[in-house]
């Protein structure tokens, strides 16, 4: 299964850690590959690469390139989780619904 995270979800509000912590625990309990999709690949790529963001991040890919299940701002997609931001408070609630929607 392919996760597609918006890079408007690395800006604040969204806590680094806790966007690391949801690409840790999608990758290692769900076996997910974690795409960030991105029209500015190369300064979304230079930012996450200098605070050791890449570990599970698996690629960038453009705006709509690929299927999967998306984490977004908004609905663009089907099927998309919306969210405004990834901090403590809802990354447990997050997981479980990209849980429930790839079916594990």
């Amino acid at each position: 299964m392919i996760i597609i995270i918006r890079d408007e979800l690395l800006n604040p509000p969204t806590w680094f850690s806790s966007f690391r912590d949801l690409t840790l625990i999608c990758s290692l309990r769900l076996q997910t590959d974690i795409l960030i999709e991105s029209s500015d690949i190369d300064l979304y790529y230079h930012w996450l690469k200098a605070r050791g963001g890449m570990d599970f991040v698996d690629d960038f890919v453009r705006p709509g390139s690929e299927d999967g299940l998306r984490l977004d701002t908004e609905y663009q997609f089907d099927p998309s989780i919306v969210t405004d931001r990834i901090v403590p408070e809802n990354t447990h609630l997050l997981f479980q619904r990209i849980q429930n929607a790839v079916g594990f």
